[in-house]
């Protein structure tokens, strides 16, 4: 049955993406082997680099509008989500959410069927932040307190860091509240730490404090004087399978100066809690971890060989055991294929001048493991921007077929989505 729900996915979305409702947009720059569409444009992006925008039959894809590009949101500020049926470029605004920052909006993001389309909401008139489970097909929605950072693909957990509190974090992911209803941590406190719903009751309860993370994970997490530091839980992401969570611990000096950053796993019930990456190995240099499909693996870029030039591209196993560069240099946003094909998707930041001029232009990266070749598949414009916090990242993702890869751009001076069909290279794989 699974099979067939993906078969039926690749063909929907194949229609729609040679028929006659979005035309070529090759002008990137990349592999011309490989067509890619613009699918939406004006101030408008995809979630993360780990889920997929495009619905699970192929037929809608899901994104969030930003009201602005020049500054940071503020408490009431309002941005859309948007839903656009691919074979027809019919675009409906679903909701205008207060829930969302610049980086991932409103975490819009799907369940296992077209009938499940998730998205964060504040309730302004409160401040209280929620969580939307809408259906598009019957035009139904249900709600839950709390906000939501990922969904597992099957529709049926929710995981989050403290939302509120995230901006103190890092700035871009989670939901803007006003000033008085945020709050620092001091040490290691047991009033916050990762939090997961059940989907079908609405209920959410803390799996792990701060406290208990520090106190249980194996091997520890390599600070001798938490109490001179703030910290948090900064996203939760699932694995594949919904039975694992991984989350960094973003630790920063009450003094001032530059934070640690610990990588931390565990089971959904808040068990086996592992330290996958120490602060002193991600203090060497490293970012953006993200499940391999198998789960029990991740892969992210990482300092492991300070002769190269950049981050290596690294796999672990989710105790940090196992762990290997897989390609070199690595850069941005890397997710392994989702059927376990030798191929990552990855993009850069400006300054990874191992893979860019430092130009303002990144590229889109198809790297093969196995035989260490890579495509460009785009070259993708970036805004020039002097604040960090409201930058573009392309966020390359793959769809869950695995075919298509949805990724966001710059190149008519404001954010747009794009769509590149892997179909050939796919097929130059197959023995």
């Amino acid at each position: 049955m699974k099979n067939c729900l993906v078969i039926l996915s690749v063909c929907m979305l194949a229609a729609a993406f040679s028929g006659t409702g979005f035309p070529e947009h090759n002008g990137l720059g990349g592999a011309a082997n490989i067509p890619i569409r613009k699918v939406a444009a004006g101030k408008i992006i995809h979630r993360f680099h780990d889920t997929s925008p495009i619905s699970p039959s192929g037929k809608y894809i899901a994104l969030f509008r930003i009201p602005f590009e020049d500054h940071y949101p503020k408490a009431g500020d309002v941005g859309e989500v948007v839903l656009i049926e691919l074979a027809t470029r019919k675009e409906t605004v679903v909701d205008r959410s207060f829930g969302w920052e610049m980086q991932v909006g409103a975490n819009v993001q799907w369940g296992a069927t077209d009938h499940e389309l998730f998205y964060n909401q504040v309730d302004i008139s409160n401040w209280k932040p929620y969580t939307v489970r809408y259906d598009p097909i019957r035009k139904t929605s249900r709600k839950w307190e709390g906000a939501t950072f990922m969904v597992t693909p099957d529709g049926k957990q929710a995981a989050s860091h403290n939302m509120v509190n995230s901006v103190n974090a890092q700035s871009g992911y989670g939901v803007i509240l006003p000033e008085k209803f945020r709050s620092k941590n001091s040490g290691v406190v047991s009033n916050d730490g990762l939090f997961v719903t059940n989907v079908s009751t609405g209920k959410t309860r803390m799996i792990a404090s701060i406290k208990r993370i520090f106190e249980e994970a194996k091997p520890k997490i390599g600070i001798d004087d938490p109490e001179n530091y703030e910290i948090y839980t900064f996203k939760a992401m699932w694995n594949p399978a919904g039975s694992r969570l991984m989350t960094c611990l973003i630790i920063k000096p009450k003094a001032g100066g530059p934070r640690k950053v610990a990588l931390v796993t565990m089971k959904p019930d808040g068990t086996d809690i592992r330290t996958a990456i120490t602060t002193k190995q991600y203090a060497k240099g490293g970012h953006h971890m993200a499940w391999m499909p198998d789960g029990d693996h991740f892969s992210m870029n990482l300092e492991v060989d300070s002769d190269r030039n950049g981050l290596e591209l690294i796999t672990a196993k989710y105790d940090g055991s196992e762990l290997k560069t897989v390609f070199s240099p690595g850069s941005g946003h890397p997710s392994f294929h989702p059927k376990g094909l030798p191929l990552i998707i990855t993009d850069a930041y400006r300054h990874e001048v191992s893979v860019t001029k430092d130009d303002g232009i990144v590229p889109i990266r198809l790297m093969n493991v196995k035989t260490g070749k890579e495509t460009i598949i785009a070259k993708v414009r970036v805004p020039d921007v002097k604040d960090n916090s409201f930058r573009m990242d392309a966020h390359p993702t793959w769809d869950r077929t695995g075919r298509y890869v949805i990724f966001n751009g710059y190149d008519d001076n404001s954010r747009g989505v794009y769509i590149a069909d892997l179909k050939k290279i796919i097929e130059e794989l197959k023995p």
